[in-house]
């Protein structure tokens, strides 16, 4: 007669429902099954997005991580990966029961090597922390955005993330040396050397960089690291309107330690000044701010030169630490102001830069026509064309303005998909920018890797029957 033996079953992976399986692999604390432990996780963070999962479950490793997806591969559940839940396209989030795999608990960072200019982060580890890893070693990262204690390394580089310092650094695929995923049947592909002259055949890292966890699931990055700069300072500048702002960059690239171009607007201004309580940064109010940056050797002195030789009548300037914090309030408390007047519709997107002023002209009198009761209010990276929309006072399944704002981007040029990534929101529109090949070269690569489409289902690629709305 056998006996049972629950640590035999639990070594072997044989056991009864998925759950019982899981908690084997992760422990109990680490299933989350009921309503209330599972709530945080099955709601995007504009919360716009939200549905109930089939249960969380937190591994804490890459091994567990590929037990995880092996089992649920095996029981034909779906799997939604999250990192920090600060995605604003509900590509992060369950929509029909899925399993929600968060990564939380993989935040070691090791391997800081000064030499090589590099560090290994899980796919857990926030901004934050790898920005604190490098700077003990004496540099930096290279990307920074607003969300940086919650946003993770491993969600940053599904979305391709991008911030404020793209101009220089470029987005997240632009520091990527190497990853570690689990694909969609459980094997681990790894390969963190971080060699920098290393051609040897597909380059994956690249390749799931903007993939939003359709492909694999990230679980480890190797991430270059930069050189800190020497001096830093910091200009806000009142100007009449966008094309005013535009009129600026090519004097501003110039410069060689420019590091950040931002915009925003006077209405954005308001809103971030009524909710965080603070002060009016400039002489008197203007229809558009531009935010500049410098940071190397001379950036004081190449910033005050430059705005000397442009004549500018109103302009706060920022040298020391906590100065130009204050100045960058202005632009990075955006997003937290707009989610505290309500739950906007977010859309992310990118323009040439000759098309910009006019886009931004057009948005206004074109939310008007549709909602004359909504809001709307726009900021964004300058630099690279990137304009981050918000829409407020909109029913969260009402998609007028989406599909007219994207239209009106695809009619300019531009991609409806910028850092955000493409998520649910995006995903029917996304014919408007790609072509049917650029799409069926995807859905290729998607069928090879996740032939079962077990990999966050309805996210990134529209249905294949769809074609632009």
């Amino acid at each position: 007669m056998a006996l049972h033996c629950a640590r035999c079953e639990r070594l072997s992976g044989v056991t009864g429902s998925l759950e019982d399986q899981l908690t084997a692999v992760v422990g109990r604390s680490h299933v989350l099954t009921d309503a209330a432990t599972r709530a945080p996780y099955e709601i995007d963070w504009t919360r716009r997005f939200a549905a109930p999962s089939r249960l969380v479950v937190r591994p804490a490793t890459a091994a567990e991580v590929a037990r995880v997806v092996r089992l649920c591969a095996d029981a034909g559940a779906a799997i939604v990966a999250q990192g920090g839940n600060t995605g604003l396209v509900g590509g992060g989030v369950p929509r029909s029961g899925e399993v929600v795999l968060s990564l939380r608990r993989l935040a070691e960072i090791t391997g800081v090597d000064a030499i090589a200019g590099r560090l290994l982060a899980g796919a857990g580890a926030t901004l934050a922390d790898v920005q604190r890893a490098a700077g003990l070693v004496g540099l930096e990262f290279g990307v920074d955005l607003a969300a940086r204690d919650s946003a993770t390394i491993g969600g940053m580089i599904a979305t391709n993330a991008g911030g404020s310092r793209v101009i220089r650094h470029g987005t997240m695929r632009s520091q990527l040396l190497g990853v570690e995923a689990v694909l969609a049947d459980g094997s681990v592909v790894s390969r963190l050397s971080g060699l920098a002259a290393d051609s040897g055949g597909y380059d994956l890292a690249g390749l799931l960089a903007g993939s939003e966890g359709t492909l694999g699931i990230i679980t480890k990055a190797a991430v270059r690291l930069v050189s800190p700069a020497s001096e830093r300072a910091v200009a806000l500048l009142g100007v009449p309107d966008t094309a005013a702002a535009l009129a600026l960059l090519p004097e501003l690239r110039r410069l060689p330690s420019l590091d950040a171009v931002e915009v925003f607007y006077a209405d954005g201004l308001n809103l971030v000044c009524s909710q965080a309580g603070l002060h009016r940064p400039l002489e008197r109010d203007w229809p558009a701010y531009l935010l500049v940056e410098l940071a190397g050797t001379g950036a004081v002195a190449q910033i005050s030169d430059t705005l000397a030789g442009l004549d500018f009548e109103d302009v706060a300037l920022a040298f020391a630490p906590d100065d130009r914090r204050r100045l960058w309030t202005y632009r990075e408390g955006h997003a937290a102001a707009i989610t505290a007047a309500g739950v906007p519709h977010k859309l992310d997107v990118a323009l040439p830069l000759d098309r910009l002023a006019e886009f931004v002209d057009a948005l206004g009198p074109l939310v008007a026509a549709l909602a004359p009761t909504a809001r709307c209010v726009a900021f964004g990276h300058l630099g690279v064309g990137n304009l981050h929309v918000n829409i407020l006072g909109l029913a969260a399944d009402d998609w007028r303005v989406d599909e007219a704002i994207l239209r009106l981007v695809a009619a300019e040029g531009g991609s409806v998909g910028a850092e955000h990534g493409i998520g649910f929101a995006k995903r029917d529109w996304l014919p408007l920018t790609r072509s049917s090949a650029d799409i069926a070269a995807m859905r290729a690569i998607k069928r090879a890797l996740d032939p079962a489409g077990l990999l966050n289902p309805g996210v990134l690629l529209p249905a294949e029957s769809a074609s632009a709305p």
